[in-house]
């Protein structure tokens, strides 16, 4: 069985700061993994790492055997960030927000079918924002903020998900919900880091 992911011996430095140093995991297929560490320990580095965002000193990163910009390119692998690093004023919607997961499988034109429409409206109602679908991203709520984000994950299909603090400032309803669901997905079989 190929693993769902292969991080070995990861080492990022920003300029002369080490931030992540001979780093390793693997992670099988349909496991769900919390990556635990203090602020400034490396986590988010770590998944910019595993993304290919960010470009190692040192080691490897294989997502089911492929490469990070060939996983992202073949949308294996979904990314949801630290609030910190969007944009909220920019001019999205929800819908558009969402809509994004589902770039890879558009082709150059980036012209929604039926199916990516189909794909994100049921990503939109499945985390409980679909009366929010033509909100400005930036007028949500912290926890709704990452459901919109989680249903851009759903939509993508994706079968690794990297979820950088998920429950970071979002209130009981929507750590609730975000919960279920990434219960769900993990008995789908998709990975959770």
């Amino acid at each position: 069985m190929i693993p769902a992911l292969e991080v070995d011996s990861i080492t990022v430095r920003y300029g002369p700061v080490l931030a992540l140093r001979d780093a390793t995991v693997t992670i099988d297929p349909g496991r769900v993994c919390g990556l635990v560490g203090m602020n400034g320990s490396g986590k988010s580095t770590l998944f910019k790492a595993i993304m290919g965002l960010v470009r190692p000193d040192g080691g490897a990163v294989r997502i089911f055997g492929q490469d990070p910009a060939r996983a992202r390119k073949t949308g294996v692998v979904g990314y949801m960030p630290q609030s910190e690093a969007i944009d909220w004023a920019f001019p999205l919607s929800v819908h558009d927000v969402v809509m994004t997961g589902r770039y890879g499988r558009m082709g150059p034109t980036r012209r929604a079918r039926a199916a990516d429409k189909r794909a994100v409206e049921q990503a939109l109602e499945r985390v409980e924002l679909g009366e929010y679908r033509h909100r400005q991203i930036g007028q949500l709520s912290g926890g709704q903020r990452k459901r919109a984000f989680l249903a851009r994950c759903i939509a993508q299909e994706a079968e690794l998900l990297l979820l950088d603090e998920p429950f970071a400032g979002v209130d009981n309803r929507s750590e609730a919900t975000i919960s279920a669901l990434l219960r769900s997905l993990a008995d789908s079989g998709v990975t959770i880091l």
